[in-house]
């Protein structure tokens, strides 16, 4: 059976590490720090100027003045601190986030990313993804395998770009890719989702990719 939401997430936890500053998109990469183990200490980073965010709160905790860039109500940590807007692009531009997980509509074998518009659709805005996968260290991203349009994972990337060769993992429902994006390896499959078999991802992905199960997944 392919991951749940919960699943991907807690496979995505798998990659931190202590003492990292991570950013975290909106969607299936909001439920990331429901899995980060306990004792392990990290910064969880919102664009909209918090530092420090805990888990979800409980119905009935929640404070509507404390919230991460998709606006959902989330909790404070002893570390927690506040800020602007321009001071927090100023760590993501400065190199100062270790890592980013985020969410896409595409992904092409080489690293290219769309994960911001789709043609004749109104969208509000590029939101703060660009910035984020040119100035973090390592973006993962955290999708479903296909859409009803088909794969999301590609040759190349039919929608407008958020950054050409940024991306270093692929999180999805069915298994884990890693990518090199500035090498000559191009994207490997490392891991596969319980129950799930090569021939599924096989047919379900349009990208060329490398078979290395086993490997760190």
């Amino acid at each position: 059976m392919p991951w749940t939401r919960d699943q991907v997430a807690a496979r995505a936890a798998k990659e931190l590490r202590e003492g990292m500053y991570v950013n975290l998109g909106i969607g299936i990469p909001t439920l990331v720090p429901n899995f980060i183990p306990e004792g392990m200490k990290m910064q969880l980073q919102s664009e909209n100027g918090m530092l420090g965010m805990g888990p979800f709160p409980y119905e009935g905790d929640e404070d509507a003045n404390v919230i991460n860039a998709g606006k959902q109500t989330i909790t404070e940590l002893k570390t927690t601190s506040y800020f602007s807007s321009a001071d927090s692009f100023a760590m993501i531009r400065g190199g100062h986030i270790d890592v980013s997980i985020l969410g896409a509509l595409q992904v092409a074998q080489n690293g290219d990313l769309a994960n911001w518009a789709i043609p004749g659709k109104i969208v509000k805005g590029m939101g703060g993804a660009m910035d984020l996968v040119a100035g973090v260290r390592r973006v993962i991203v955290v999708m479903e395998h296909v859409s009803k349009d088909g794969p999301k994972l590609l040759r190349s990337c039919g929608l407008p770009l958020t950054g050409s060769r940024v991306v270093d993992m692929v999180i999805t429902d069915l298994g884990v890719f890693e990518i090199d994006k500035l090498g000559s390896s191009g994207m490997n499959l490392i891991g596969l989702a319980d129950g799930v078999t090569l021939d599924e991802v096989t047919s379900k992905t349009e990208a060329s990719f490398d078979i290395r199960l086993g490997a760190n997944s």
